[in-house]
Protein backbone atom coordinates (compact mmCIF):
# COMPACT_ATOMS: atom_id res chain seq x y z
CA UNK A 1 0.00 0.00 0.00
CA UNK A 2 1.29 3.45 -0.82
CA UNK A 3 0.65 6.62 1.12
CA UNK A 4 0.80 10.14 -0.31
CA UNK A 5 0.03 13.17 1.84
CA UNK A 6 -0.81 16.55 0.32
CA UNK A 7 0.70 19.47 2.26
CA UNK A 8 1.11 23.20 1.85
CA UNK A 9 4.88 23.22 2.47
CA UNK A 10 6.78 20.02 1.64
CA UNK A 11 10.16 21.18 2.94
CA UNK A 12 8.75 22.29 6.31
CA UNK A 13 6.67 19.14 6.76
CA UNK A 14 9.58 16.85 5.82
CA UNK A 15 11.87 18.66 8.28
CA UNK A 16 9.20 18.50 10.99
CA UNK A 17 8.63 14.75 10.57
CA UNK A 18 12.36 14.03 10.53
CA UNK A 19 12.95 16.07 13.70
CA UNK A 20 9.98 14.77 15.67
CA UNK A 21 9.83 11.13 14.64
CA UNK A 22 13.38 10.38 13.45
CA UNK A 23 12.17 9.77 9.90
CA UNK A 24 14.56 9.94 6.95
CA UNK A 25 13.68 12.38 4.17
CA UNK A 26 14.91 11.93 0.58
CA UNK A 27 14.62 13.96 -2.62
CA UNK A 28 13.14 16.88 -0.69
CA UNK A 29 12.06 19.78 -2.88
CA UNK A 30 9.30 22.36 -2.77
CA UNK A 31 7.17 19.90 -4.80
CA UNK A 32 7.86 16.45 -3.37
CA UNK A 33 9.62 14.35 -0.74
CA UNK A 34 10.03 10.68 0.07
CA UNK A 35 10.08 9.75 3.75
CA UNK A 36 11.04 6.54 5.45
CA UNK A 37 9.81 5.49 8.88
CA UNK A 38 11.34 2.11 9.71
CA UNK A 39 10.46 -0.11 6.75
CA UNK A 40 7.56 2.11 5.64
CA UNK A 41 8.08 4.55 2.78
CA UNK A 42 5.61 7.30 1.87
CA UNK A 43 5.42 10.54 -0.09
CA UNK A 44 4.60 14.18 0.50
CA UNK A 45 3.36 16.30 -2.39
CA UNK A 46 2.76 20.05 -2.41
CA UNK A 47 -0.76 21.21 -3.14
CA UNK A 48 0.36 23.01 -6.30
CA UNK A 49 1.59 19.73 -7.84
CA UNK A 50 -2.06 18.61 -7.96
CA UNK A 51 -3.25 21.66 -9.93
CA UNK A 52 -4.71 19.43 -12.70
CA UNK A 53 -6.01 16.75 -10.34
CA UNK A 54 -9.71 16.99 -9.35
CA UNK A 55 -8.84 15.84 -5.83
CA UNK A 56 -7.29 19.24 -5.02
CA UNK A 57 -10.73 20.90 -5.22
CA UNK A 58 -11.92 18.71 -2.33
CA UNK A 59 -9.30 19.97 0.14
CA UNK A 60 -10.65 22.48 2.65
CA UNK A 61 -9.24 26.00 2.58
CA UNK A 62 -8.44 25.88 6.30
CA UNK A 63 -7.35 22.99 8.51
CA UNK A 64 -8.04 20.42 9.64
CA UNK A 65 -7.55 18.65 6.35
CA UNK A 66 -6.89 15.24 7.77
CA UNK A 67 -9.77 15.05 10.26
CA UNK A 68 -10.67 11.41 10.76
CA UNK A 69 -7.25 10.05 9.78
CA UNK A 70 -4.61 9.05 12.31
CA UNK A 71 -1.09 8.36 11.12
CA UNK A 72 0.14 5.91 13.74
CA UNK A 73 3.86 5.62 14.49
CA UNK A 74 4.31 2.48 16.57
CA UNK A 75 8.06 2.82 17.07
CA UNK A 76 8.23 6.39 18.38
CA UNK A 77 8.32 7.41 22.03
CA UNK A 78 5.27 9.64 22.63
CA UNK A 79 6.88 11.49 25.53
CA UNK A 80 9.90 12.49 23.43
CA UNK A 81 7.72 13.49 20.46
CA UNK A 82 5.36 15.55 22.62
CA UNK A 83 8.34 17.28 24.19
CA UNK A 84 9.61 18.30 20.76
CA UNK A 85 6.19 19.25 19.35
CA UNK A 86 6.06 22.95 20.17
CA UNK A 87 9.46 23.63 18.61
CA UNK A 88 8.20 22.12 15.35
CA UNK A 89 4.77 23.79 15.11
CA UNK A 90 2.84 20.72 16.21
CA UNK A 91 -0.17 21.02 18.51
CA UNK A 92 -0.33 18.46 21.32
CA UNK A 93 -3.98 17.52 21.06
CA UNK A 94 -3.65 14.69 23.57
CA UNK A 95 -0.61 14.46 25.87
CA UNK A 96 1.15 11.13 26.37
CA UNK A 97 -1.33 8.75 27.98
CA UNK A 98 -1.33 5.05 28.90
CA UNK A 99 -4.22 3.49 26.99
CA UNK A 100 -6.22 0.40 27.97
CA UNK A 101 -5.30 -1.27 24.65
CA UNK A 102 -1.67 -1.55 25.84
CA UNK A 103 0.00 1.47 24.24
CA UNK A 104 1.33 4.75 25.57
CA UNK A 105 0.51 7.34 22.94
CA UNK A 106 -0.13 10.99 22.25
CA UNK A 107 -1.81 12.84 19.40
CA UNK A 108 0.00 15.67 17.62
CA UNK A 109 -1.65 17.84 14.97
CA UNK A 110 0.58 19.28 12.23
CA UNK A 111 -0.10 22.63 10.53
CA UNK A 112 -1.88 20.78 7.69
CA UNK A 113 -4.33 19.26 10.18
CA UNK A 114 -3.12 15.64 10.11
CA UNK A 115 -3.07 13.66 13.37
CA UNK A 116 0.27 11.97 14.05
CA UNK A 117 0.12 9.40 16.87
CA UNK A 118 3.50 8.25 18.20
CA UNK A 119 3.18 5.24 20.49
CA UNK A 120 5.02 2.47 22.31
CA UNK A 121 3.83 -0.68 24.08
CA UNK A 122 3.33 -0.29 27.84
Amino acid sequence: MGLNILVRDVKAQAARLAALFDMEAFRVSSDFAILRYGAAVFQLHADHTYHNNPYLALLPETPPRGAGIELRLYETDPDTAAGRADAHDMLVLQPPTDKPHGLRECTLICPDGYAWVPSRPL
